[in-house]
């Protein structure tokens, strides 16, 4: 078996195939890059080795949970120190609006000291006037958000979460896709969309939403590769996969390679690029999904440095930073306090990409955006001369878009797969860590099946 990718979904992928094909099966992995990870990697700033893609996965889904139970792990997950992130609004910080799906709110008093007056009265009407939705019905997140809640609440509330998880606007993301449970409650006749998120917001719970890895993703991943005893092809790009027989050719620089069977675990752009000659109606589809690349910055500061007493700061739409979010590492993890204050500036979104800007600029930024965000909450004047190092990871492949008919490309995808080729990856059910998991599995399970029926 073939396993192109070795991110967070190839690592996952290769493990499961091994537990289901046992000891004697062959299972080479091909990694373009010179470490495994993908965007699941790691940098040293300030003598610390820290993440510098995801950071977290979220608790409450069992997937990535379960997993590292299962490694063996789970003695080395941290939860967060209970701090809680702000919000930057209106040049002000704010307590982040809660309780919400995602930034949407099902009332006006969980978001009623940031959104403009007017919103305030549209928000109290909402559910007396008549929601147009039919099954089957996809529409932009911040579309719907503003035409039933107003614009600013999409600005200050919607756009300040969706920018973490996808990189996009709301106003680039469709509701099916990434909030299949709206669009349920939607389908089934909810009144009104506060009806629609009342029922969907989980209890209220002082039970930590998120966790991490006390060494960093890279003890899950290299922990993957090693308990599957995969041939690990490091700095080995595969140029295209094609049906052979019963079998497949990957082709890469050096060498072609046949296997029994090829899991495709890379981003859609460059599954497409490998799946052009072979699986073009698939590759088609992929070719659909857009990209959005974006970046961090780390910075290491002065161990004495008070900070704002927050995990983090979400910055709304319209604000006068260059930065999207801002997480105050150090103060959100324990496991990082003591020595450098550690904190990473993310930049970058569909639209408004970071590739023109240069490393020092955006270090510059991070530093000019975290001074005014101190000064906000009177704290100390923050400057150059306080860093003691920064480092800039750039993701000019990072997350895809998840567009209004977005499922109909994973159907497209689902209906054109041949036998023995499988795809996973945040393309298909989801970005985060846990949803990987479960596209991977899955994957496994549909590759083993078109072995079992080969014979």
């Amino acid at each position: 078996m073939a396993v192109i990718g070795a991110g967070i979904s190839g690592s996952v992928a290769a493990y499961r195939a091994r537990a289901a094909l046992g000891p004697a099966a062959t299972i080479d992995v091909f990694e373009a890059a010179s470490h495994p990870g993908g965007l699941l990697s790691a940098r040293t700033v300030g003598g610390r080795t820290v993440d510098a893609g995801a950071e977290s996965f979220i608790v409450r889904r069992p997937e990535a949970v379960a997993l590292i139970a299962e490694l063996g792990l789970d003695t080395h997950v941290v939860r967060p120190t209970g701090r809680r992130p702000a919000l930057l609004a209106t040049g002000v910080l704010r307590e982040l609006p809660r309780p919400t799906l995602m930034g949407i709110p099902a009332t006006v008093d969980a978001v009623d000291d940031v959104i403009a007056p007017a919103d305030r009265a549209l928000m109290a009407d909402e559910s007396r006037r008549p929601l147009s939705w039919s099954p089957g019905d996809d529409v932009a997140i911040g579309e719907l958000v503003a035409r039933r809640f107003g614009r600013s609440v999409v600005d200050r509330s919607v756009d300040p979460m969706l920018s973490g998880v996808y990189s996009c606007h709301s106003d680039d993301i469709g509701v099916r896709a990434a909030l299949p449970q709206l669009a349920a409650r939607l389908d089934a006749g909810a009144p009104s969309l506060g009806a629609a998120i009342s029922s969907l917001l989980p209890p209220p719970s002082s039970a930590p939403v998120f966790g991490a890895i006390d060494e960093g993703y890279r003890l899950l991943i290299d922990t993957l590769l090693e308990t599957a005893g995969t041939r690990l092809h490091r700095e080995c790009a595969v140029s295209a996969v094609r049906p052979s027989g019963a079998r497949w050719e990957v082709h890469s620089a050096t060498d072609t390679t046949v296997a029994d069977a090829v899991l495709v675990c890379v981003p859609a752009s460059a599954a497409a690029l490998i799946l052009a000659d072979g699986v073009p109606e698939v590759a088609a589809a992929l070719r659909r999904v857009e990209i959005a690349g974006s970046g961090l910055v780390l910075l290491a500061l002065r161990d004495d440095l008070q900070l704002p007493d927050h995990s983090g700061v979400l910055v709304a739409t319209g604000e006068a930073t260059r930065a999207k979010a801002i997480t105050l590492s150090s103060q959100k993890w324990s496991h990082l306090s003591g020595g450098p204050v550690l904190v990473r500036a993310s930049f970058g979104r569909l639209g408004d990409p970071i590739d023109t800007i240069d490393d020092e600029t955006l270090i510059t930024s991070a530093v000019a955006d975290l001074d005014l965000i101190s000064g906000l909450s009177g704290g100390p004047s923050i400057g150059a001369e306080d860093v003691i190092d920064a480092v800039v990871q750039r993701w000019p492949v990072g997350l895809p878009r998840y567009a209004p008919g977005h499922l109909d490309i994973v159907a497209a995808v689902a209906a054109g797969r041949p036998r023995g080729l499988a795809l996973c990856g945040s393309a298909y059910d989801g970005v985060g860590v846990p949803a990987c998991v479960k596209r991977a599995d899955g994957a496994v399970a549909q590759i083993v099946g078109d072995l079992a029926a080969t014979g």
